[in-house]
């Protein structure tokens, strides 16, 4: 059996259970949640349940108050608690009479304000923590934040690497469920299908429009072959052979269950022809591939031209990922304007300044690849920190000022002055 790696939003987790009365981990099933609950709470009085089990279930319908009650000078672990929404009203009730830090800790495969029934958002009360599957530094053990490392200078064109074309492929092939690790890639596609089915026909029907598994499957599916695309929703419904009118409802559900990303598009009215649409995947690499059943052997070719749409989607869910322990706090975003010009990803900071990134699936720079970084340079001044091309290069390259190209590791190999002192 595999070991537990770490996880870099352990120590998040912990700051905010000394701080606030409820915390809620959040994300897709079978990311970690229940394991990193457990690790939270190791060295505190605590009792754990889990909502997924029928009789633990009933004892929370039967009497609310006694339920949440449980552990009243501890802390109170409820797994999978989008089972009994109702809950929530009892465990604000509690906190209301008792706001002491640490009281509760949840987790929950659904976002717990898009279930049915009568539930609450415990405003002002929990602190929500979004956990997604394994990163690569979490993968590899090395402390990863890309943007502190950017700011700090540790990520430069001077960065070099021994990664290549075939390591990427393989990163993306394996995703990041901690389950998958070590699988064969048979044993690997079976969970997959497995996981996926289980997802749609359990977790799905919770939600309002979640009971029509294969209309939510086909437009997975759809999203997966459009890997970092703008999101054309009468293309996806033509293509699922659904009511456009209902696919709103259909993606709202893909994303409370936390298989889909959307990334908004940037607007700073800098040509007032930007558009407006978000960019749309599917947040783990393996199943995205799975969905469209693409092999290894399909991206590895250097002629390939499917690899495109998920490298860049795999970019992006890596930042999403380090945004929960980033140093910065930071917001992710797309960028085209109505004459084509576009940025992959558009990182703007808490103060308004912006990090742009372009993603290529390329072992060479070309002055086309920095074209949006250009422009985006240009127009916002001093208010542009960098602008960076990641690719599958294995060393980093100063094409002009504040404008390099890097190779993609560097997003979990480039140590910040932080970071190397861990």
């Amino acid at each position: 059996m595999i070991g537990l790696l770490p996880r870099r939003a352990a120590a998040v987790g912990r700051e905010l259970l000394s701080a606030f009365p409820a915390v809620v981990i959040q994300g897709a099933r079978q990311v970690g949640k229940s394991t990193l609950a457990r690790q939270l709470v190791e060295e505190r009085t605590a009792v754990m349940v889990t909502l997924d089990d029928r009789r633990t279930r009933e004892a929370a319908a039967a009497d609310e108050i006694a339920f949440v009650e449980q552990c009243p000078d501890g802390v109170l672990v409820i797994d999978e608690v989008q089972r009994e929404p109702e809950l929530l009203l009892a465990i604000k009730a509690s906190i209301d009479r008792d706001r002491r830090p640490g009281r509760f800790l949840l987790t929950g495969s659904a976002d717990l304000l898009t279930v049915k029934g009568r539930t609450d958002s415990l405003a002002g009360r929990a602190a929500t923590l979004r956990l997604r599957a394994l990163s690569q530094g979490e993968l590899g053990g090395h402390p990863e934040d890309f943007i502190h490392s950017l700011l700090t200078g540790s990520a430069t064109p001077h960065f070099s690497t021994h990664w290549t074309r075939s390591d990427y492929v393989a990163a993306l092939t394996h995703g990041g469920y901690p389950d998958v690790r070590g699988l064969s890639p048979r044993l690997r596609n079976a969970w997959l299908d497995s996981y996926l089915e289980r997802v749609l026909e359990r977790d799905a029907t919770l939600l309002p429009s979640g009971g029509h598994s294969r209309r939510l499957r086909s437009v997975l599916s759809l999203l997966a072959a459009n890997q970092a695309g703008e999101l054309v929703k009468a293309r996806i419904a033509e293509g699922a052979d659904i009511p456009r009118n209902t696919l709103t409802a259909y993606l709202d559900v893909l994303r409370s269950v936390y298989l889909v990303d959307e990334l908004p598009p940037w607007t700073a009215n800098l040509t007032k022809r930007e558009v407006g649409r978000p960019k749309a995947f599917v947040g783990d690499s393996a199943l995205a591939l799975r969905l469209n059943r693409q092999t290894e052997h399909q991206l590895l070719p250097l002629t390939s031209d499917v690899i495109g749409g998920p490298f860049e989607a795999f970019v992006a869910s890596e930042l999403l990922k380090q945004k929960s322990w980033s140093e910065q706090d930071y917001q992710l975003f797309h960028f085209r304007d109505r004459d084509g010009l576009e940025v992959d990803l558009v990182l703007e900071l808490d103060d308004g300044r912006i990090i742009a990134i372009e993603v290529k699936a390329s072992s060479s720079y070309r002055s086309e690849h920095f074209a949006g970084l250009r422009y985006l340079r240009d127009k916002l001044g001093d208010r542009f920190l960098a602008g960076v091309v990641l690719g599958m290069s294995g060393t980093g390259y100063q094409y002009a000022g504040r404008l390099f190209g890097l190779p993609a590791a560097a997003l979990w190999l480039a140590r910040s002055t932080r970071a190397s002192g861990e």
